[in-house]
């Protein structure tokens, strides 16, 4: 059987898309470099990044932008953002000559499991437990991370690379100060 790891990062910050990841690791990946992303630092989650890109199986990247956020929920829009993730890492594996038959287990990070073409299971806490979910939670995080740190440069006044849209004191007082920036989650709250 073959596991299917999908995991989303994003769901708290003010500003920015959520990302998502789906992650099928080999036999042989060296699990000693997984955790769950945020257990580990910003130098370690980037070195499990590329290992993951190099070693894994197969694995995708989606999301859902700010726009989709505000439009349908964040949780909704969370799911949207592991459907594309799911979809662009079949994608993947099919560009490599990878046939996934229908042996594949996908278990997703969360109370909920994304709308995909296989059964998928959602598991509380399995970017904890499940090291195909771990490697899913790194490549959303590190994605994400890197998506805000070019954010940073477009909008410098808002500190996107210290906190990556999170709803920290300094995110507030940027918001309060210039307004929204054009990436902002106009359905959640600042204050």
């Amino acid at each position: 059987m073959i596991i299917c790891g999908i995991d989303e990062a994003g769901r708290g910050p003010l500003a920015g898309p959520v990302y998502a990841a789906a992650v099928i690791l080999g036999d042989n990946f060296p699990l000693k470099f997984l955790d769950d992303s945020k257990k580990l630092s910003a130098g370690c989650r980037t070195e499990a990044q590329q290992l993951i890109y190099r070693q894994a199986y197969a694995w995708g990247i989606g999301w859902a932008s700010h726009t989709e956020i505000d439009s349908i929920n964040i949780l909704q829009a969370s799911l949207l953002a592991m459907k594309r993730a799911f979809e662009d890492m079949l994608k993947n594996a099919a560009l490599k000559n990878i046939v996934l038959g229908d042996n594949i287990t996908v278990i997703a990070d969360g109370k909920f499991a994304p709308d995909i073409s296989f059964p998928c299971t959602p598991m509380i806490k399995a970017d904890a437990q499940v090291p195909q979910v771990m490697a899913a939670s790194i490549l959303a995080k590190t994605e994400r991370d890197n998506y805000m740190e070019q954010m940073a440069k477009l909008y410098p006044q808002y500190g996107y690379e210290k906190h990556k849209g999170y709803p920290t004191k300094a995110h507030r007082e940027a918001v309060i100060k210039y307004g929204p920036s054009p990436i902002q989650r106009l359905s959640f709250k600042v204050q």
